[in-house]
């Protein structure tokens, strides 16, 4: 099963990301070319960013911060994660609530 922001794959949920770092805050800011498009209140230094992001994530989807996983975009804005998750729409829920 997939929709147009979430693929379910063998071991969770893959979402499509662009991070805006630096921001004022740590927010869901919409959808930018078919992506989430999150804000976090981080620099993109030594990955303090995807830190910041992972520690967002697993705050706003109550899951564990070993369950999210950076699969591309490492050094990127734009990131494809794995969520350790077989619930679209908990997901959904929890990040457009």
């Amino acid at each position: 099963m997939e929709n147009k922001f979430f693929i379910l794959d063998k071991q969770g949920i893959i979402i499509n990301l662009k991070v805006i770092p630096n921001s004022s805050k740590n927010k869901i800011a919409g959808i930018f070319n078919n992506l989430i498009k999150i804000k976090i209140n981080a620099p993109p230094d030594k990955g303090k960013a995807n830190y910041e992001l992972i520690s967002f994530l697993s705050k706003k989807l109550d899951i564990k911060k070993s369950d999210i996983i950076i699969l591309k975009g490492e050094k990127n804005k734009e990131k494809k994660l794995l969520i350790k998750l077989n619930d679209i729409n908990k997901i959904e829920k929890n990040l457009f609530a």
